[in-house]
């Protein structure tokens, strides 16, 4: 099952979101993948998680970016960026551990399948897995600024520009 904000840049929606999938399905692996961002507008609900032994996995997308908020003002606003980079993001790591769940982290890509396992080994607690990411990289789909669902974009466009690119290198 997916549960999803359907591209629309609903900051902050996937972990209580998978908090309630994980209620409703406590025998299975209930994974939220967010941004950086996002899971900071709720990361204060790891101590429910903690206390309700909801074994939540949260995958963060750390590009040190609000990514959307990025990606919309650099495909709509001719890259005039403004508050989307986050000087500081916390370790992530730390702050799980500080609300008494498991933190991992992973840098590279070579690190990402043995962190996946070791979360998926924990069976009473929350996990925070921190993905360091490159902060280019773009989510889809996403519903433009303004745009109505069925305006949605899945990232082709911007695929055959950079393949375009490519060739002219």
């Amino acid at each position: 099952t997916l549960l999803t904000s359907g591209g629309l840049g609903t900051m902050g929606y996937g972990f209580p979101a998978a908090m309630g999938a994980q209620v409703a399905h406590p025998d299975k692996i209930v994974i939220d993948i967010a941004g950086d961002g996002s899971f900071q507008m709720n990361v204060q609900e790891l101590a429910t998680c903690v206390t309700y032994k909801l074994p939540v996995k949260v995958a963060i997308l750390n590009n040190m970016y609000l990514g959307m908020v990025r990606q919309w003002q650099e495909l709509f606003y001719r890259e005039r960026y403004s508050y989307s980079y986050l000087d500081v993001v916390p370790d992530f790591v730390r702050v799980a551990e500080a609300y008494g769940a498991v933190g991992l982290r992973a840098t590279k890509p070579s690190e990402v399948e043995p962190v996946l396992r070791e979360a998926l080994k924990v069976k009473d607690l929350p996990v925070v897995m921190d993905f360091v990411v490159d902060w280019k990289e773009k989510v889809w789909p996403m519903v433009p600024a303004g745009a109505a669902l069925h305006e949605m974009i899945f990232g082709d466009e911007e695929k055959k520009k950079e393949k375009k690119l490519r060739a002219v290198k």
